[in-house]
């Protein structure tokens, strides 16, 4: 596998590597009600917090993994949106797309343009063979989100620590050798 670049583009959106000094970003999407309702609750309630936990997730991820979430923003204006990009999950054999935009931002086609680039990205650029994805049942917008990625549903998996199954979808990409 080779490595993401730090910085993709759509025509809209600028995606970037997540620094430290998004942490107010991440405490926004954090402790925003469909993220807790959707992903959950990472007790995360302070800026310091949020740093830390950057510091001690996103941040590693880059450097043992050579990928991780990119921060969205739009071109027009650089107003940071959200994030979407590829995690590594100890329980998952191949890296999950992930994304989670702030509520002004949704339904605006913002969350399937940066997906799919990141989609093509992990593709054509880190030659991934496959990639999975998480979702809790019931999040139809996610779930619709996935499938117009092309992704189908594999069945369920529980995360470490959870009590709740999830639903595992699986994108593989076909060869592109000629």
């Amino acid at each position: 596998m080779i490595a993401a670049s730090p910085e993709i583009q759509t025509p809209r959106l600028r995606l970037r590597w997540i620094t430290k000094n998004d942490a107010p970003l991440m405490l926004a999407v954090w402790n925003d009600p469909d993220f807790i309702r959707h992903v959950g609750d990472r007790g995360i309630r302070s800026e310091e917090e949020a740093a830390q936990a950057l510091q001690e997730g996103v941040l590693k991820l880059y450097e043992e993994c050579g990928y991780g979430p990119y921060v969205v923003s739009s071109k027009s204006d650089g107003k940071a949106m959200g994030i979407c990009g590829l995690f590594k999950r100890d329980n998952l054999p191949d890296p999950d797309i992930g994304y989670g935009f702030l509520p002004e931002f949704c339904a605006h086609g913002y969350a399937i343009e940066a997906a799919r680039e990141v989609v093509a990205h992990a593709r054509n650029v880190m030659q991934l063979s496959k990639i999975l994805a998480i979702v809790s049942p019931g999040h139809e917008r996610s779930i619709s989100l996935l499938e117009k990625l092309g992704m189908a549903a594999e069945g369920t998996v529980r995360m470490p620590g959870e009590d709740k199954d999830l639903l595992l979808y699986r994108l593989t990409f076909k060869s592109q050798t000629k």
